[in-house]
């Protein structure tokens, strides 16, 4: 199976006339997934030789501007699509998309991943948007110290606790094994890294999350 990663920014704080925000898009057979969604992040789109109607899940590491405020303006032209990140994300897009009256076409559904006690500060709830479908809440798997997300016949996503300023993930997109193979993950021996350790890495920054 082909998998590979188009960076559509990797600029931090805010976009720069040659170096978007943070966003990254994983291809896999046709269908992409889109990890952050920085300011302008649909320019870049445009840019690419990748098409946004092929986006179905989006990942947010966490919740600082330079990682989302390109969200709400991508789901006005995405296609239905799984959204996966910090709680407080559907907070941010009812508001965001409720104010502005956006009208969006598709569906979208929001899997919040529950903090734990040391990373998550109070936010408050709003009712559903019109578009929004019921998503889950997604609590930390002890056993393993990660968050299942999704998991079908070819891939497990999970994601793990990085320490921010706010709640923060990063995620491993891990294929399962096929005969004659063996399964492949993205950067899994670094998940256990605590984000101090991560952030001297310089190479794809974007398993590794957050800077």
């Amino acid at each position: 199976m082909s998998m590979d990663m188009t960076f559509l920014g990797t600029g931090s704080a805010y976009p720069a006339p040659h170096r978007g925000a943070s966003a990254l898009v994983l291809r896999t057979d046709g269908d992409c997934w889109l990890f952050d969604c920085g300011e302008g992040t649909q320019t870049q789109l445009m840019k690419s030789q990748l098409r946004a109607g092929r986006i179905t899940k989006v990942f947010i590491s966490h919740l600082h501007g330079d990682h989302l405020f390109g969200l709400p303006g991508l789901l006005c032209t995405l296609k239905c699509v799984d959204i996966y990140g910090p709680r407080g994300l559907r907070h941010f897009l009812r508001v965001t998309l409720g104010l502005t009256g956006s009208q969006l076409v598709f569906p979208y559904a929001v899997h919040e991943l529950e903090p734990t006690p040391d990373q998550s500060p109070e936010e408050g709830w709003l009712t559903l948007h019109p578009q929004e479908q019921q998503g889950r809440s997604i609590a930390l798997d002890p056993s393993s110290d990660t968050y299942l997300l999704l998991e079908d016949s070819k891939f497990v996503v999970r994601a793990f606790r990085l320490f921010h300023r706010v709640p923060s993930f990063g995620f491993c997109v891990q294929e399962r094994d096929r005969p004659g193979g063996s399964g492949q993950s993205c950067f899994w021996n670094w998940c256990k890294l605590n984000f101090l350790e991560i952030s001297t890495i310089s190479v794809l920054y974007y398993a590794l999350c957050i800077h």
